[in-house]
């Protein structure tokens, strides 16, 4: 399963890569990347909710089966486009609604997979076995694009092509494994079923926080990634091997991160640990937006890269630790809804805003309200350091 998880993220970042500076190349502008980023998120924003009920219902392997073939789907039709030649200005608007149809296959692959990985490990490992699973993530995210710059150079088709390949691994793991998890029969509505998960978050103390934060967070923190492209070709008039080294470089930093929370036992206070990273986050973003020395800009994005991973790990075994497996696949959905969602809505408002102004000053007021928020919850919202 881990093999081929990392095989189809590698190819995932490669077609990230790939496709963000297709999208910057042929318009020529930080809006239709914003638009690009918003289009393959907003389906996980709309419907992860009844991904969870669906999570909660079926074969959770089965489901990601038909999610994983539906993405490789359009991997191949990407690869096809660029291979005849038919992606300009005017339609780019085929690249949006292959980032759309991805993300509805993600809204429901999602959280099946987030609520199929408990159910593979012990309680008492959970927290490692989502480090792990971040490093596969991140060193996809390493190897990915560092790929991706390669085959960039000689043909964009190569990574979107590899990339549909790269799902063969992950469905053949999936047809192998065989898991504990058999979803009980009921004739409880879709509608009555999402309203029980709702209330269950509601009940349990922080969750409600917990699920707050995730939204801010990538609302505020994703534009990093997504303008990277801009801060490469504005800020130091780079070309696409400028922007490979930055999402490079914001691997190796997730990489690291992920591996000093899967060192680490499960200990009270994580929620605290996870607050004052964020701070420290929120400077590395405004480090990134401030910075124009090249060395200096590539170690903030390393360190933003690696808090990043950690106040996501910590978050997220925090609000698995206290749902129940028949309720993983609905709370795991809107916890998603949460974290995802953000980063459409925040590509949006900051594509407009660069437009308006830069992505250095947006950055560097992104990283303040990362800030801002951070010591909210530290010094005036304490409840949530008690976890």
């Amino acid at each position: 399963m881990w093999f081929g998880a990392c095989t189809s993220s590698i190819g995932t970042w490669m077609q990230i890569a790939a496709q963000s500076w297709l999208v910057y190349r042929i318009t020529k502008s930080a809006g239709p990347l914003s638009y690009d980023a918003f289009w393959g998120q907003a389906p996980i924003f709309m419907l992860s909710l009844f991904g969870g009920v669906f999570a909660d219902r079926v074969s959770r392997r089965k489901l990601l089966l038909i999610s994983q073939v539906i993405q490789m789907t359009c991997a191949f039709t990407m690869a096809y486009l660029v291979h005849q030649d038919l992606l300009r200005v005017a339609n780019i608007w085929w690249v949006y609604c292959l980032s759309f149809t991805v993300g509805v296959a993600q809204s429901f692959g999602g959280p099946a997979y987030s609520a199929l990985v408990p159910s593979l490990v012990k309680k008492e490992d959970l927290q490692n076995a989502i480090a792990l699973n971040s490093i596969q993530f991140n060193l996809a995210r390493v190897v990915g694009p560092a790929l991706g710059g390669i085959v960039l150079n000689i043909s964009a088709f190569w990574c979107f092509a590899l990339n549909g390949i790269s799902y063969l691994a992950v469905i053949a793991s999936l047809l192998a494994i065989r898991t504990k998890f058999v979803p009980a029969g009921t004739t409880e509505s879709v509608m009555a079923s999402m309203k029980d998960g709702l209330n269950f978050m509601r009940k349990r103390e922080g969750m409600t926080s917990l699920i707050s934060l995730a939204f801010l967070i990538t609302l505020l923190s994703y534009p990093l990634i997504t303008f990277l492209p801009v801060i490469a070709r504005t800020v130091f008039h780079g070309t696409s091997n400028t922007f490979t080294l930055f999402l490079c470089i914001s691997g190796i930093g997730s990489i690291t991160g992920a591996l000093l929370i899967a060192g680490r036992s499960a200990k009270a206070g994580q929620a605290k640990k996870s607050l004052e990273a964020l701070a420290v986050l929120g400077l590395m973003i405004s480090g990134v937006g401030i910075s124009r020395f090249l060395p200096a800009t590539t170690s903030a994005i390393f360190m933003a890269g690696a808090l990043l991973m950690v106040v996501f790990a910590l978050n997220t075994s925090l609000v698995q630790s206290q749902v129940a497996d028949a309720m993983r696949g609905r709370v795991m959905s809107v916890y998603n809804v949460a974290f995802r969602g953000g980063m459409p809505f925040g590509s949006l408002i900051c594509g407009y805003l660069i437009d308006k102004f830069s992505a250095p000053t947006v950055l560097a007021g992104n990283g303040i309200l990362v800030v801002a928020l951070a010591l909210y919850f530290l010094l005036i919202q304490k409840k949530l350091t008690k976890l």
